[in-house]
């Protein structure tokens, strides 16, 4: 088809397959897209910076990630649409198939260590952002000082980070490849921050023993220090403390604790 000089063109897309419901979005599929639509109102800044993460670790990097094809408005409504990765995410294997749960989580923890050998010079820090919540988060004074002066004390860094990383965000296609989605969190900095968000991941979805389990094969793969990851839990855990109605708020404050988790 030829498109006339100045004739502004837009896709449309069919809603009528919705595969993931939250509070601030619905994601659909149509056909080999993924529309992710936002709540009205939702902030445009908020929307562009997702994207402008997603193209920076699409660009700088050789991850299998599912791309951005656009940004726009559907209804009044804001919205990302990417590449639909036809798969299984790695969470519902590790349902359906328990007897393999020691061969997905060495899976999960190579890819997790991949990411973290990658750099993306351009993404905000991480130190930053967390500085930013604690500020933020719904915690007592006391424990807000504590914490900074331990994020103050943790070394810089500049791996990337995913940020939400979670065997729900890593999809096994039938040939065995895998793909990451959902980058709307990353950032550059401590390897060790990730790896605690995604021991709290799991911790608070009820998994406490495969918590333990990840975190002690991926200070062995990686080489990490168990007692730096440790230290950032209770950073990690208070960031997520917003003000108002917090899911797993019990969970996540049993870990903000100034006192080495052991």
């Amino acid at each position: 088809m030829e498109i006339k000089r100045g004739t502004w063109v837009k896709m449309e897309y069919n809603l009528n397959e919705p595969i993931a419901e939250r509070k601030t979005k619905t994601v659909y599929k149509d056909g080999d897209k993924t529309i992710k639509l936002f709540i009205e109102n939702y902030s445009k800044a908020a929307i562009l910076n997702e994207a402008l993460i997603q193209s920076r670790v699409e660009e700088s990097t050789d991850l299998k990630i599912s791309k951005l094809i656009e940004v726009t408005k559907i209804e009044n409504r804001w919205a990302l649409v990417t590449e639909f990765i036809e798969g299984t995410p790695l969470d519902v294997l590790m349902k359906e198939h328990p007897e393999k749960e020691e061969e997905y989580l060495k899976l999960f923890v190579d890819i997790q260590l991949e990411i973290m050998s990658k750099k993306v010079p351009l993404l905000n820090r991480l130190k930053d952002k967390y500085r930013r919540k604690l500020a933020e988060a719904d915690i007592d004074d006391n424990t807000r000082y504590e914490l900074l002066q331990r994020l103050e004390g943790t070394k810089n860094h500049d791996k990337l980070c995913h940020g939400d990383f979670n065997p729900s965000n890593v999809i096994i296609k039938d040939n065995g490849e895998y793909h990451i989605i959902d980058w709307a969190h990353a950032t550059q900095g401590n390897a060790s921050a990730d790896v605690a968000k995604t021991f709290l991941l799991f911790s608070v979805n009820g998994q406490a023993e495969l918590a333990e389990k990840y975190l002690n094969m991926i200070t062995e793969k990686g080489g990490l220090e168990k007692r730096g990851i440790q230290r950032w839990i209770p950073i990690v855990a208070a960031v997520q403390l917003k003000k108002g109605e917090v899911e797993d708020r019990k969970t996540l404050e049993k870990w903000v604790d100034v006192v080495d988790y052991e």
